[in-house]
């Protein structure tokens, strides 16, 4: 089963208000409002793509140890995911696929990193729950997702949503810009530049971890 067609499912019983979501159709409405807003500026389409060369960056794992992509890179390539947060149910099934795909993504001698906006207690949370095995990195500010061209502020009415369903992502992530990230995937070559993207307004809407697996290979097969 493909990791969209499990994200199709859950979408489809969660829209339906299916227990245990039981969510009322006023809520889909809005959410469904939001995503379509988000489409229509076109921030995907500013994001970094393949050939930019990717920013460096240093952040922080669950247990407050620096990581940096640069050390990451001097190992082979990194492949970083951007995801919204352990509270959203698309980002942790995408974990799980990506944790599935990880020892392919080991065996062509890349690293693999996730980066959220959540605060560190948030993430050790993440790990536990989805049996993960690769860094998960701390974001604050979403200032590594801004420098992707990932950044957004959520409109007040859906900030209103959030809140009424007690989904407070100024306590969850630290910070009160009321920002989160599209969800995004990335390779970077070990030279600092990005051999794939794929950068997504709906975040219903993930890439497969295999469609990562060509660049992965043109790039083990580059000397670095």
């Amino acid at each position: 089963m493909t990791l969209q067609s499990k994200l199709d499912a859950f979408k489809a019983d969660f829209e339906a208000g299916k227990p245990p979501y039981n969510v009322p159709p006023s809520v889909i409405r809005t959410m469904h409002r939001a995503t379509a807003e988000l489409i229509a500026t076109g921030a995907a389409t500013r994001a970094l793509r393949a050939g930019d060369r990717a920013p460096a960056f240093t952040l922080n794992d669950p247990e407050g140890q620096p990581i940096s992509s640069d050390a990451l890179l001097a190992r082979g390539p990194l492949v970083i995911s951007f995801y919204r947060g352990g509270w959203c149910s698309y980002c942790n099934m995408e974990l799980r696929a990506l944790q599935e795909a990880l020892p392919q993504f080991e065996k062509l001698g890349a690293s693999l990193v996730a980066l959220s906006p959540q605060t560190a207690a948030n993430s050790r949370k993440s790990v536990r729950q989805n049996a993960l095995e690769f860094p998960i990195l701390s974001d604050p500010h979403n200032a590594v997702a801004a420098a992707f061209g990932l950044r957004f502020a959520l409109p007040d009415y859906l900030v209103d949503l959030y809140m009424s369903l007690k989904n407070d992502l100024p306590a969850f992530n630290g910070d009160a810009s009321w920002t989160l990230p599209m969800p995004g995937r990335f390779i970077v070559g070990q030279d600092g530049v990005i051999l794939y993207a794929e950068v997504n307004p709906d975040y219903t809407r993930r890439p497969e971890p295999k469609d990562m697996l060509p660049a992965l290979r043109r790039a083990a097969s580059i000397p670095a």
